[in-house]
């Protein structure tokens, strides 16, 4: 049986009680169903469950308890009526991108995305007569005046990777539907305890699972979230047919890192903001990107729309990427990886790893700089971390 859910949870109950599936063992920890296909008493019981007659689980690409526990939980925490899980950050958005568009549409993007994301809008969709036109995320006239009769979509990371620049989501949302689009809005890098964009206006959610919502870098997953006809219905009956789907497994370790999410997030916040705060001061560090400094300009934004400021810090290095490079050989503890979101402290050079297959003119557009270094702040202790990066910041 399910616990039913009481709308004033908070999202640290939310991640632990929401979707809490029991068996007929009446287990207390949530069970793994690690099964492809499902049976029925009869055949007619069979053509019902097909036909939709009746419900119940067809086949794990589309149907799996274990799957269908992660989406509940996921979409009560961020406030969705639906949500589709998919084999991968990128699964969730390339899924929400064909649900949704069709040849000669038009996308207005943040030139700050993600470069897979970059890559994804011009060398797949670009094949396929859809058009993507960038801008900077934090210019609302310029997301207006890229408009155009065309436009279906407008598509933000807030924070973006690697800056962590953000964008008013309730100011774009206010864009894209006065133009008759719709917004999606990638929440990586705060998940919905720090950060619910469906009650900002935004429309579409997306994840990368493999990041917070997993939290210890084990498995690789993503999630659509917004409401019962775009993405219960168009998404999910896209992912059906298609194929790009989460593993049972998958799903019971990201079911099982929604438990501590609430907790880790506000961890990382702490870590991050004396992390930053430490950079700063430092002689070697030209500039840090974290809107938790008060002098940030966008402080105050970062206050009013989020519950916190997150867990990553980008700084620049003086003396460009042989000095940027030099601090991230010297570290012994954090991990050189240009993954996020896990316990352990991870450090990469963006320009050429994460943003290093879109063009040099792309990544200058976007501020990323050949002296920029990026920290995912981890659950260390903060002066462990400090310690290890001032090896290659000559401390």
């Amino acid at each position: 049986m399910d616990l039913e859910i009481d709308p004033g949870w908070g999202s640290a109950t939310l991640g632990i009680r929401a979707a809490e599936p029991r068996t007929g063992e009446r287990e207390h920890s949530a069970a793994v169903h690690l099964t492809s296909s499902f049976v029925y008493d009869s055949a007619a019981q069979a053509a019902a469950v097909f036909s939709g007659a009746e419900a119940g689980n067809i086949y794990s690409r589309f149907t799996n308890p274990t799957v269908a526990a992660f989406e509940q939980r996921l979409a009560a925490m961020e406030g969705a009526q639906a949500c589709v899980a998919t084999a991968s950050g990128m699964a969730a958005i390339m899924s929400t991108l064909l649900a949704l568009l069709k040849a000669g549409d038009h996308v207005v993007a943040a030139r700050t995305l993600f470069g897979s994301t970059i890559n994804l809008f011009n060398n797949v969709f670009g094949r396929f007569g859809v058009t993507t036109t960038y801008v900077d995320p934090a210019d609302p006239a310029a997301w207006s005046a890229a408009l155009r009769p065309n436009t279906r979509l407008l598509f933000v990371e807030t924070p973006n990777n690697p800056l962590g620049d953000i964008v008013d989501i309730r100011a774009l949302a206010g864009v894209a539907h006065a133009a008759g689009a719709l917004l999606a809005v990638d929440n990586c890098f705060l998940t919905p305890v720090l950060q619910q964009p469906l009650r900002l206006g935004a429309d579409l959610v997306i994840h990368s699972a493999t990041k917070y919502l997993d939290g210890q870098g084990r498995c690789v997953g993503g999630a659509v979230l917004g409401d019962a006809e775009r993405v219960g219905k168009d998404v999910f009956g896209f992912m059906r047919t298609a194929g790009p789907c989460m593993s049972p497994f998958n799903a019971w370790v990201f079911l099982k890192g929604l438990e501590t999410l609430s907790l880790r997030m506000r961890a990382h916040c702490e870590s991050a903001l004396q992390l930053a705060i430490w950079l700063r001061r430092h002689p070697a560090v030209e500039h840090v990107h974290y809107t938790g400094l008060p002098d940030h300009p966008q402080h105050e934004l970062a206050k009013r729309q989020q519950k916190g400021f997150g867990g990553i810090v980008s700084f620049e290095v003086r003396g460009g990427r042989e000095a940027a490079w030099k601090v991230i050989d010297a570290v012994k503890m954090l991990s050189i990886t240009a993954n996020l979101g896990d316990t352990r402290s991870t450090i990469t050079h963006p320009a050429t790893t994460t943003h290093g297959r879109i063009s040099q003119e792309a990544r200058q557009l976007a501020g990323i700089s050949e002296g920029l270094v990026r920290v995912a702040v981890g659950l260390e202790d903060v002066q462990d971390i400090v310690a290890d990066l001032a090896r290659g910041l000559g401390e």
